[in-house]
């Protein structure tokens, strides 16, 4: 992916170089809400970093820009205040933020359908066993409710074991 950069300064192409150079990405730079709008919707893009200054002078500009460029990580800066060493550490702040974020993202669905299978595994394993407690134990339906019950045990046991542990094949 790459960082696109909305400055109208002179020496933004500089000064994006230096970001490419230490990020190891590319980025382009629009010398404005025009030239930005235009970008974006050609592409996609990691972030976003808009001059304040735009930002300032045009917030309906900004907004257009942010709104624009969806998922991308939205970055503001003051270009005339902040050199590219601040920059970089900007970028990569707001992009360890974002890998928190979506890890902490993925982290909450894995526990909530970890809880949701857990449930229906104990359901099935409750309502073999109830089923089985009511049935002719010889007969054919017993024993298919007893291989039932069977799968469902061995399920809730490797779901109840941490998840290092696990059998990846499961």
């Amino acid at each position: 992916m790459s960082i696109l950069m909305v400055a109208g300064i002179e020496g933004a192409r500089n000064c994006a170089d230096v970001v490419a150079q230490h990020l190891g990405m590319d980025v382009e730079v629009a010398d404005g809400r025009k030239a930005a709008l235009a970008i974006l919707r050609q592409r996609e893009f990691l972030a976003v970093v808009v001059d304040e200054t735009i930002a300032e002078c045009d917030p309906v500009a900004a907004d257009s820009i942010w709104e624009r460029a969806g998922l991308a990580i939205p970055v503001q800066i003051n270009f005339a205040l902040a050199g590219s060493a601040r920059l970089i550490r900007e970028i990569r702040a707001a992009l360890r933020r974002r890998e928190r974020e979506q890890t902490l993202a993925r982290q909450a669905a894995v526990a909530a359908i970890e809880s949701e299978l857990k449930s229906t595994v104990a359901g099935l394993l409750l309502q073999s066993e109830l089923a089985l407690s009511s049935s002719d134990a010889g007969s054919p339906v017993a024993e298919r409710l007893r291989m039932v019950a069977d799968l469902a045990g061995n399920l809730r046991t490797k779901l109840s074991a941490p998840a290092a542990n696990r059998d990846p094949t499961m």
